[in-house]
């Protein structure tokens, strides 16, 4: 071992030829030396050795770091151990990164300049010979290669939303391009616009053995420091510092001197250089955890990682002194390899090993995870990070209570902490070289975060306090905080109240968002039934009610009236409401503290004063007729598509706008979106008109108007201002007096597509921008029953159904709500009713006629009579009755209600005389009995039509119950 010539990278230490050397503490000796001064001044050969090259590098590991510097394996044992001080460039090796984000680059720029070496002629003329026997030294610097180095460090710091591994993959490119950008000086032209934006935030720290004026620290000044690099050893006519010597074993020149008797072995170097990185890795994960902005809100993890760190620092501490203590006495022979491996060894059975540290870090950073999870959303509320802020709060005159979301199981005494502390002070941390007789022990205990139990109430609290706080954020005598306070009798987190500065409750249940309202009848007056909070005490209900859709506005919470109930009575009557009016109710629960969200509301009506029995009925109480249709159906329910698809294909909807209509169109209108209408023409009707404009009614510019006269004709065009423009007419109209129909507007590349019950039947293209369009108007003789916005016309159900060669025929059956729905012609439906017929009874039907329309018909049976035919055709009605096989006087009307395509309903009234006909929500026409009603026992539907929806009602006085819910 020591005859062997060794060549070392000199790490920035003023080696030079002569220079006695240490290689049992990797030390140089410097004042002492084996010749003259002088001679070896005169007696060195010098030689050129110019070099230069660029290295880059991802990795931030000791041992790819110490390949840049051309390290050994020994060399690099006494690093990691602390015997070596590195200065100049080397520095580079003492530079960790700080965090798990962190993502780094390396470039290093390198020279050699000159080579010298003393001669043999100096060998062999030892001018101080009693070095030998002072054995300080294991060898003489014979040779020494001089030159430069320089390390640029890039540092990006990426976010938990950022993928580290394409930064760090990005951040290599950018600094590859830096050779060539210095030399071409055209980094605007090399670099895309995210590259650039990259380098902007890039951190540059320079370590090297050049003199710069100043030391870059970002991107683009690093591109300067590269272009001055390769002049400055010429420049200042520098030979550099040195960067390789060779060391020659003392033993050669005199048996007398010290030698070097064994080296590190590679493995157990390999091994100590592990341990250092995994306590490294264990540091930047702390200082990650301790960055982490939910940290300082909650003070007992922020205090168990700062005694992390702390006790981390001193065990490394520690093991490196033991490394500085045995590392010079292998080598020299004192001790065997052994005594390394026996340390190494000890570090396994402590607290501070890589499976210790991980596990209790990933559990501080789940925690944190939860923590930061169950926090979000409360951003408004004061997180209490300290007592003395508490007591603040508390002790405030103009808060009389405090409710405070408090998670109790973040302990202040962590099992792992006071297992590492007990270790750290123990004898076997100041005695580490002697063998520890028993291991750490991880402690045992279930985290709270693990429970499902605990998590299960903590959802609960989390989402009773969030909707207590939003509920009663602006009454300013309750203050809401988060904070943290031990209390294993309640894990995971509780709702704790404090009232006149003292503890109240530990486990407060605000009251929450009561079950939706039940509203019926009594003395003719609306009868809502409430209900109690399903959390809290009840002491109260607020209700709320309103005669307007409600929305989402801020501004919208104005419109509802108020009334506050005595006690926690669940029923309440109104009073003075508007009869047959629609109304919108909801209600909120009042507790010992605060009060809840409302619940969801409901919409209801009632007839109120009046009462009428079957003997009063006839056909000119639309109010009337109107009511029952809503009890029977939703509004979307008169459309040709089913209820469901309108509901999630349609946004915006609005039902039973009062016309006229004048109002925002939501999000606005754009290519690719349309307006949805459904409605019914009046059967005394002639026209009505829609607009789509920019602007006031009488002066905005209309980028597109539409005018219907009912069964003749349609008009579209434009106005800029007050100056209409040309306008294309067509000499036809499908929505005729009384018919029900669908509509769309799609805005379309070219234009504005119109779609009337399935059908496109015009297109104007466009003459305004589309964009500018904000409001909707609609005016003349319809009832709209519903209309709303679709986002994307192309991907809907509509868009698809309505597409060129798509019969609606075929497709009727598809947008049946109904499992099994009446959509062959040529197979009758015949059902027995359940119910007596008698008066008192409506028969409802809802349904769509094919475009392919020619007739269909609803058959009252009695047996194998027909006490009523209703048949309708698309040029008229025939109304009949047949016994025993013979036809009886038919009833002839001329023109149909029904639209070949459109949707329809129909109620047939049964009083004491005869059937009242309503469709589509206005009266048609009678039809006298011939047979007596009561025997009336199936109801029989044929032809063409699709029926969705088949009931029977039955009506007292002005309450409906629905009997027969009868999908057919």
């Amino acid at each position: 071992m020591d005859t062997k010539i060794i060549e070392m990278a000199a790490l920035g230490r003023a080696l030079y030829p002569g220079m006695l050397y240490d290689c049992r503490n990797d030390s140089f000796i410097p004042g002492i030396t084996l010749w003259d001064k002088n001679a070896l001044r005169d007696d060195i050969d010098v030689l050129d050795q110019t070099k230069t090259f660029v290295k880059l590098a991802a990795s931030d590991s000791v041992s790819d770091k110490a390949n840049l510097l051309n390290v050994s394996a020994s060399l690099k044992a006494s690093f990691l151990g602390g015997l070596v001080e590195v200065g100049g460039s080397a520095k580079y090796l003492q530079d960790t990164k700080s965090s798990a984000r962190q993502c780094r680059v390396t470039m290093q720029y390198s020279q050699t300049t000159k080579f010298e070496q003393l001669t043999m002629k100096e060998l062999g003329n030892i001018a101080y010979p009693k070095v030998f026997e002072q054995k300080t030294a294991t060898h003489v610097v014979t040779a020494v290669l001089y030159g430069a180095s320089a390390f640029m460090l890039f540092d990006y710091s990426s976010s938990e939303s950022e993928n580290k591994q394409e930064i760090e993959g990005s951040l290599q490119a950018v600094v590859k391009k830096i050779p060539t950008i210095s030399i071409e000086g055209q980094a605007s032209l090399k670099l895309s616009s995210e590259e650039k934006k990259l380098a902007e935030n890039i951190n540059v720290t320079f370590y090297g053995d050049y003199e710069l004026d100043e030391n870059p620290t970002t991107y683009t000044e690093a591109l300067r420091a590269c272009k001055k690099l390769p002049g400055l050893l010429k420049d200042r006519n520098s030979k550099g510092v040195p960067v390789t010597v060779w060391l020659y074993p003392l033993t050669l020149l005199d048996s007398r001197a010290a030698k070097l008797v064994r080296e590190i072995s590679l493995s157990l170097v390999s091994k100590t250089e592990s341990v250092l990185e995994d306590l490294a890795d264990a540091e930047r994960k702390c200082n990650d955890l301790l960055r982490n902005p939910i940290t300082a809100s909650f003070p007992e993890l922020n205090k168990s990682l700062e005694q992390f760190r702390e006790l981390h620092s001193f065990y490394k501490i520690a093991l490196q002194k033991s490394l500085v203590s045995i590392l010079p006495n292998i080598r020299s022979g004192a001790l065997e390899n052994k005594a390394l491996g026996d340390i190494l060894t000890n570090h396994g059975m402590t607290p501070f090993t890589a499976t210790n540290m991980n596990k209790w870090l990933d559990d501080i950073t789940t925690q944190l995870n939860v923590l930061t999870s169950y926090t979000s959303a409360l951003k408004d509320v004061t997180f209490v990070s300290s007592e003395r802020l508490f007591n603040s709060i508390l002790y405030d005159p103009n808060v009389d209570s405090v409710v405070s979301l408090t998670f109790t199981s973040l302990k202040s005494e962590d099992p792992y902490l006071v297992g590492v502390r007990s270790f750290v002070y123990s004898d076997a941390l100041a005695n580490f070289g002697q063998p520890i007789t028993k291991a750490f022990s991880y402690p045992t205990t279930q985290p709270w975060f693990t429970s499902l139990d605990i998590s299960s109430r903590m959802r609960q609290n989390l989402t009773l306090f969030t909707s207590f706080f939003k509920t009663n954020i602006n009454n300013s005598r309750i203050k809401f905080v988060v904070a943290s306070i031990s209390d294993p009798s309640n894990p995971g987190t509780s709702i704790r109240l404090y009232q006149s500065s003292t503890l109240k409750d530990p486990k407060f249940q605000p009251v929450s968002k009561p079950a939706a309202p039940v509203v019926g009848t009594s003395d003719g007056k609306p009868l809502v039934t409430l209900s109690k909070s399903p959390t809290g005490e009840t002491r109260q209900f607020i209700i709320e009610y309103r005669n307007t859709q409600p929305t989402d506005s801020a501004s919208d919470l104005a419109m509802w009236k108020v009334i506050m109930t005595p006690d926690a009575n669940t029923s309440f009557a109104f009073s003075d409401l508007n009869p047959l009016q629609q109304y919108w109710v909801r209600y909120r629960a009042v507790g010992t503290l605060g009060v809840s969200e409302p619940s969801d509301y409901l919409q209801f009506s009632f007839s109120g004063m009046l009462d009428f029995t079957m003997s009063q009925w006839n056909l000119s109480m639309p109010s009337l007729i109107n009511h029952i249709r809503t009890k029977i159906m939703t509004n979307m329910g008169f459309s040709r598509w089913s209820s469901s698809t309108i509901k999630s294909e349609v946004s915006n909807i609005i039902n039973n706008p009062n016309l006229s209509y004048d109002g925002e169109i939501p999000g606005g209108m754009k290519i690719g979106t349309a307006l949805y209408f459904q409605g019914t023409a009046l059967k005394t009707g002639t026209s009505f008109e829609m607009n789509v404009r920019a602007g006031s009614w009488s002066s905005g510019d209309y980028t597109f108007f539409a005018y219907f006269k009912l069964g003749e004709s349609m008009a579209f065009n434009t106005r800029r201002g007050p100056n209409w423009e040309a306008s294309e007419n067509v000499s036809s109209c499908p929505i005729t007096k009384g018919s029900a129909f669908d509509m769309f507007f799609v805005v379309k590349q070219e234009g504005w597509e119109v779609n009337i019950n399935g059908q496109k039947v015009y297109l104007f293209k466009h003459r305004l921008p589309v964009e500018k369009a904000t409001t909707l108007g609609i005016f003349g003789d319809i009832v709209m029953n519903t209309m709303g916005t679709v986002s994307n016309w192309g991907n809907s159900t509509f868009g698809k159904e309505l597409a060129p060669g798509i019969s609606r025929t075929v497709l009727s059956n598809i947008q049946s709500d109904v499992q099994y729905p009446v959509s062959n012609p040529q197979k009758n439906y015949n059902g027995k009713l359940p119910v007596a017929v008698k008066p008192g009874l409506v028969f409802f039907f809802q349904g769509v006629v094919p475009s392919d329309f020619k007739c269909f018909a609803i058959n009252f049976l009695v047996g194998s009579d027909i006490a009523f035919q209703f048949l309708a055709q698309s040029i008229g009605m025939i109304y009949n009755s047949c016994r025993s096989g013979n036809w009886e006087n038919a009833i002839q009307i001329k023109g149909s209600p029904f639209v070949k395509g459109s949707a329809f309903d129909i109620l047939f009234f049964i009083n004491s005389t005869g059937y009242e006909i309503i469709i589509n929500g206005l009266p048609f026409s009678t039809f006298a009995h011939r047979m007596p009603v009561e025997n009336v026992n199936f109801i029989e539907i044929n032809a063409d039509v699709f029926m969705n929806n088949f009931s029977i009602i039955d009506v007292d006085k002005v309450n409906i119950k629905a009997k027969i819910p009868a999908n057919v």
